[in-house]
C-alpha cells in the first residue's frame, strides 16, 4: 500500500500513521524524521538541509525531493510506505508521481484527516503546556494553520481530481478516527 497522510497541524496524522503503517506493513515515513536522521548522521543532504533549517527557512524542493526517493529506495519501502508530510507542493506532487512509477506501482490512497481549526487549536494548545512548548502560542498555531492551508489546498485538489482523496473526520477519541481510517481505505485495492 502507497499512501499520503494530509491534514492539519494538530489533526493526528503521526499518530494515526503509524497504526495504519503497522496494519499494512509499511513504514510511516516523516519528511521531518528523514531530515533530523540526514542530520543526525551527517550526511550531504542533511548538511544542506541543517543551513536551512537553522536560518529557519523550509528546506527546497530538490533537497526534500532527493531525501524522499533515498527513504523509500530502502528495503523496507519495496511493499509500500506512508508519507507524512510530503508532497507540500504541486511540484512535489509531481516529483513524487515520478518516483512511484519508476517503481512501476502507483499511489494507492491520499488520507485527508479534517479537523475544525478552532478544535486544533484548543488540542494542540494543550499539547503545547503538557510538553512544554513554549514557542506554541494560539497566534503561532493559527498561523501555523493558515499556511498549511494557502500551501496544501492545490495537493488536495490535485489528488480528488485523480480520485485518490479520501477524507476523514479526524476529530474524536483516537481508536475511533482508526477505525474511520481503515472503513475509508476498506475499497481501496493496493498496487
Amino acid at each position: 500500500m502507497r499512501l499520503i497522510f494530509m491534514g492539519p497541524p494538530g489533526a493526528g496524522k503521526g499518530t494515526q500513521a503509524k497504526f495504519v503503517a503497522e496494519h499494512f506493513g509499511v513504514p510511516a515515513i516523516s519528511t521531518g524524521d528523514i531530515f533530523r536522521a540526514n542530520v543526525t548522521q551527517g550526511t550531504e543532504l542533511g548538511i544542506e538541509a541543517k543551513r536551512y533549517m537553522d536560518a529557519g527557512e523550509y528546506v527546497p524542493d530538490e533537497v526534500t525531493n532527493r531525501m524522499v526517493r533515498n527513504r523509500i529506495d530502502e528495503p523496507d519501502a519495496a511493499g509500500g510506505f506512508l508519507l507524512d508530510g510530503y508532497p507540500r507542493t504541486v511540484a512535489q506532487v509531481e516529483e513524487l508521481d515520478g518516483m512511484i512509477a519508476f517503481t512501476g506501482h502507483r499511489l494507492d490512497a491520499v488520507i485527508l484527516l479534517t479537523a475544525d481549526s478552532d478544535e486544533l487549536v484548543k488540542r494542540l494548545l494543550a499539547r503545547a503546556q503538557t510538553e512544554g512548548r513554549a514557542d506554541d502560542t494560539e497566534d503561532v498555531i493559527r498561523r501555523r494553520q493558515e499556511v498549511y492551508l494557502e500551501q496544501t489546498a492545490p495537493l488536495i485538489d490535485v489528488y480528488r481530481d485523480r480520485g485518490l482523496l479520501v477524507e476523514v473526520d479526524g476529530l474524536g477519541e483516537v481508536d475511533e478516527v482508526t477505525k474511520r481510517i481503515f472503513t475509508a481505505l476498506a475499497p481501496v485495492q493496493e498496487s
